[in-house]
Protein backbone atom coordinates (compact mmCIF):
# COMPACT_ATOMS: atom_id res chain seq x y z
CA UNK A 1 0.00 0.00 0.00
CA UNK A 2 1.13 3.53 -0.67
CA UNK A 3 -0.50 6.80 0.31
CA UNK A 4 0.51 10.40 -0.07
CA UNK A 5 -0.83 13.94 -0.22
CA UNK A 6 0.15 16.38 -2.95
CA UNK A 7 -0.44 19.91 -1.64
CA UNK A 8 -1.39 22.33 -4.42
CA UNK A 9 -2.49 25.95 -4.27
CA UNK A 10 -4.67 25.30 -7.32
CA UNK A 11 -5.98 21.79 -7.89
CA UNK A 12 -6.22 21.02 -11.64
CA UNK A 13 -9.85 21.09 -12.77
CA UNK A 14 -9.23 20.72 -16.48
CA UNK A 15 -10.66 17.40 -17.56
CA UNK A 16 -9.72 14.80 -20.12
CA UNK A 17 -13.00 15.52 -21.96
CA UNK A 18 -11.62 18.88 -23.05
CA UNK A 19 -9.58 17.40 -25.89
CA UNK A 20 -10.29 19.19 -29.15
CA UNK A 21 -10.56 18.10 -32.75
CA UNK A 22 -9.64 19.88 -35.96
CA UNK A 23 -10.17 18.70 -39.50
CA UNK A 24 -7.06 19.01 -41.66
CA UNK A 25 -7.15 17.80 -45.27
CA UNK A 26 -10.43 16.05 -44.50
CA UNK A 27 -8.98 14.07 -41.58
CA UNK A 28 -9.87 14.61 -37.90
CA UNK A 29 -6.85 15.52 -35.79
CA UNK A 30 -7.25 15.36 -32.00
CA UNK A 31 -5.19 17.66 -29.82
CA UNK A 32 -4.94 18.89 -26.25
CA UNK A 33 -5.59 22.57 -25.60
CA UNK A 34 -2.96 24.45 -23.58
CA UNK A 35 -4.87 24.29 -20.27
CA UNK A 36 -5.16 20.48 -20.57
CA UNK A 37 -1.45 20.20 -21.38
CA UNK A 38 -0.64 22.34 -18.33
CA UNK A 39 -2.89 20.25 -16.04
CA UNK A 40 -1.30 17.03 -17.33
CA UNK A 41 2.22 18.42 -16.81
CA UNK A 42 1.36 19.55 -13.27
CA UNK A 43 -0.09 16.18 -12.32
CA UNK A 44 2.84 14.31 -13.87
CA UNK A 45 5.33 16.45 -11.92
CA UNK A 46 3.59 15.86 -8.60
CA UNK A 47 2.85 12.17 -9.22
CA UNK A 48 6.41 11.54 -10.39
CA UNK A 49 7.62 12.14 -6.83
CA UNK A 50 5.60 9.20 -5.44
CA UNK A 51 5.91 6.42 -8.03
CA UNK A 52 6.18 3.02 -6.32
CA UNK A 53 9.40 1.06 -6.76
CA UNK A 54 7.45 -1.75 -8.40
CA UNK A 55 4.40 -1.31 -10.66
CA UNK A 56 1.14 -2.79 -9.45
CA UNK A 57 0.26 -5.78 -11.63
CA UNK A 58 -2.83 -7.15 -9.89
CA UNK A 59 -6.19 -5.76 -8.77
CA UNK A 60 -6.05 -2.55 -6.73
CA UNK A 61 -8.25 -0.17 -4.79
CA UNK A 62 -7.69 3.51 -5.53
CA UNK A 63 -8.85 6.13 -3.06
CA UNK A 64 -8.62 9.78 -4.09
CA UNK A 65 -9.70 12.82 -2.10
CA UNK A 66 -9.76 16.02 -4.11
CA UNK A 67 -9.31 18.97 -1.75
CA UNK A 68 -10.27 22.32 -3.27
CA UNK A 69 -9.48 25.73 -1.72
CA UNK A 70 -12.27 26.95 0.55
CA UNK A 71 -14.35 29.71 -1.07
CA UNK A 72 -17.53 31.57 -0.19
CA UNK A 73 -19.53 30.22 2.72
CA UNK A 74 -18.07 26.71 2.52
CA UNK A 75 -16.17 25.22 5.45
CA UNK A 76 -13.01 23.14 5.70
CA UNK A 77 -13.89 19.46 5.25
CA UNK A 78 -17.32 20.10 3.74
CA UNK A 79 -18.15 17.99 0.70
CA UNK A 80 -17.83 19.90 -2.60
CA UNK A 81 -21.00 19.28 -4.59
CA UNK A 82 -20.21 21.57 -7.53
CA UNK A 83 -18.28 21.00 -10.74
CA UNK A 84 -16.04 19.45 -11.89
CA UNK A 85 -17.48 15.93 -11.79
CA UNK A 86 -15.38 13.30 -10.04
CA UNK A 87 -15.41 10.94 -13.03
CA UNK A 88 -13.94 13.66 -15.25
CA UNK A 89 -11.23 14.50 -12.69
CA UNK A 90 -10.30 10.84 -12.27
CA UNK A 91 -9.74 10.09 -15.96
CA UNK A 92 -6.84 12.52 -16.37
CA UNK A 93 -5.38 11.55 -12.99
CA UNK A 94 -5.42 7.82 -13.79
CA UNK A 95 -3.97 8.43 -17.26
CA UNK A 96 -1.10 10.35 -15.64
CA UNK A 97 -0.59 7.63 -13.02
CA UNK A 98 -0.39 5.03 -15.79
CA UNK A 99 2.15 7.13 -17.70
CA UNK A 100 4.24 7.58 -14.53
CA UNK A 101 4.36 3.82 -13.96
CA UNK A 102 2.11 3.27 -10.95
CA UNK A 103 0.56 0.21 -12.60
CA UNK A 104 0.67 -1.80 -15.77
CA UNK A 105 -2.80 -0.58 -16.83
CA UNK A 106 -5.51 1.46 -15.10
CA UNK A 107 -7.89 -1.43 -15.82
CA UNK A 108 -6.33 -2.92 -12.66
CA UNK A 109 -8.33 -0.42 -10.61
CA UNK A 110 -11.22 -2.64 -9.51
CA UNK A 111 -12.36 -0.53 -6.57
CA UNK A 112 -12.42 3.24 -6.62
CA UNK A 113 -13.36 5.67 -3.86
CA UNK A 114 -13.45 9.31 -4.97
CA UNK A 115 -14.48 12.31 -2.89
CA UNK A 116 -14.33 16.08 -3.29
CA UNK A 117 -13.99 18.46 -0.37
CA UNK A 118 -13.47 22.11 0.40
CA UNK A 119 -10.20 22.37 2.33
CA UNK A 120 -7.93 24.89 4.00
CA UNK A 121 -5.04 22.76 2.70
CA UNK A 122 -5.85 22.18 -0.99
CA UNK A 123 -4.37 19.27 -2.91
CA UNK A 124 -4.93 15.64 -3.77
CA UNK A 125 -4.74 12.70 -1.35
CA UNK A 126 -4.08 9.31 -2.95
CA UNK A 127 -4.06 5.83 -1.45
CA UNK A 128 -3.40 2.69 -3.47
CA UNK A 129 -3.68 -0.80 -2.07
CA UNK A 130 -3.46 -4.25 -3.60
CA UNK A 131 -6.61 -6.32 -3.24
Amino acid sequence: MIEFFMPMKKVPTTTHQQKQVSVINGKPIFYEPEDLKAARAKLMAYLGQHVPEKKYTGPIRLMVKWCFPVTGNYKDGQYKHTRPDTDNLQKLLKDCMTACGYWKDDALVVSEIVEKFWAKMPGIYIRIEAI
